[in-house]
């Protein structure tokens, strides 16, 4: 027997969530569907497990996309002060950690626990271990859905999904699936805020150093970020690593300026007539660590155990160039398994982006990670997910 409802949205994170509370408070009947046997699990590892769900500087330019005008109605009509708002309104203590990223003061479970409820007070129903296994759209207009719990009749169809990062937690490409079964256009996913891998001398060094971290400037592709950057056992990660992995392609070579507060070549020159009989690894431990030190300046081809005395100026002068400007190439990265999002996606230009309903199929919208649209490291990415997901629910209200 089939079952009607009003909204059938498929995918219970984030967007997915947001979209359906919103939805059934205009007394529309709305159904949630996922495979997964819990909502949110996303939003549960977030952030440390404290979700960093905004940012107090949300602007177009912290997104990637092809069209990077796309996200700026969506993100001006539901900014991040209404979502503060919300948190407010539920009670949830929050801080800034920094640059501007907002998190809950205790654990992640209070964001979902809030998108939850709000959806029960709404009266939008949550149904789990769902899997899809076709779409359909009828002569008049609506989607048959048929699922592993039973055959769906929508009037409208929302794509929640998200992308193929962490595969782990249930992520999958089933929404650009059904994008293409409808003609869409996709562009090939990659991951994106993701450590890089590293090859022979460089991650023998980054091995023993893993669990280290430092501050950095690293820039690729015409950007550049100031922020940690930690070794780990295959490479480098940390948040200065993970928000250039975004503009990176494989086979490209990121510039790492070890020291961007100082300028080393005159802060060598200054400390040697200071402490000519300080040895090179005691200096240099001095502004990263001790065990950095140790370890980068031979691999660099440099000797620990010299003092500043022996060097001359031009000496000086590459030490300065190699630690303003170390030269590596990554052999690739982590992949979807630590990725935590995925650049590429449903085509923006298929979409409205006033409502996020695709242009060819009147009723289907996709909401969220899903399509063309990926923001930086630190709440960029949730407050998508909030924006688009209201974006689409002003439509299905209306509808």
């Amino acid at each position: 027997m089939k079952q009607k409802t009003d909204v059938l949205i498929v995918g219970a994170g984030a967007a997915g969530l947001m979209c359906g509370a919103l939805t059934a408070a205009s007394g529309k009947s709305v159904l949630i569907v996922d495979h997964a046997n819990k909502a949110g699990k996303k939003i549960l590892m977030s952030g440390g497990g404290r979700c960093n769900f905004t940012n107090y500087d949300i602007t177009p330019d912290r997104y990637l996309s092809h069209n990077p005008h796309f996200c700026k109605s969506a993100l001006n009509r539901y900014t991040q002060w209404d979502f503060i708002g919300l948190v407010d309104k539920h009670g949830i203590p929050w801080h800034e950690k920094k640059d501007g990223q907002l998190f809950c003061d205790n654990k992640s479970s209070d964001v979902l626990e809030m998108l939850l409820d709000e959806c029960a007070r709404a009266g939008a129903s949550i149904q789990l271990k769902t899997s899809i296994e076709a779409i359909e759209v009828s002569d008049s207009g609506s989607f048959l859905v048929q699922t592993s719990s039973g055959v769906y009749v929508a009037d409208k169809l929302v794509i929640a999904t998200g992308g193929p990062s962490i595969p782990t937690l249930g992520a999958s490409g089933f929404g650009y699936q059904v994008a293409r079964q409808f003609g869409l256009k996709v562009y090939e996913p990659v991951a994106a805020l993701v450590p890089f891998v590293l090859t022979s001398q460089l991650k023998q060094m980054s091995t023993v150093l893993s669990g280290n971290a430092c501050r950095v400037e690293v820039s690729c592709s015409g950007r550049s970020f100031t922020d940690d950057m930690l070794f780990t056992h295959r490479g480098l990660s940390g948040p200065a690593m993970l928000q250039i992995s975004s503009y990176w392609q494989p086979g490209q070579t990121l510039s790492i300026d070890l020291l961007p507060e100082i300028n080393a070549s005159e802060q060598l020159r200054t400390d040697q007539h200071k402490t000519p009989k300080q040895r090179l690894k005691t200096w240099l431990g001095q502004h990263l660590s001790q065990k950095i030190s140790e370890q980068w300046l031979p691999v660099m081809g440099f000797d620990p155990e010299a003092t500043l005395a022996v060097l001359n100026g031009r000496q000086m002068d590459d030490m300065a160039n190699a630690l303003h400007q170390w030269q590596v190439k990554p052999a690739g990265t982590e992949g979807y398994r630590t990725a935590e999002v995925a650049l590429g996606g449903v085509d923006t230009d298929e979409l409205s982006s006033r409502t996020m309903e695709t242009k060819r199929v009147p009723g289907l919208y996709f909401i969220g990670e899903v399509m063309d649209v990926t923001g930086h490291l630190g709440g960029f990415n949730f407050q998508w997910a909030w924006s688009s997901a209201w974006a689409a629910a002003q439509s299905l209200k209306e509808g």
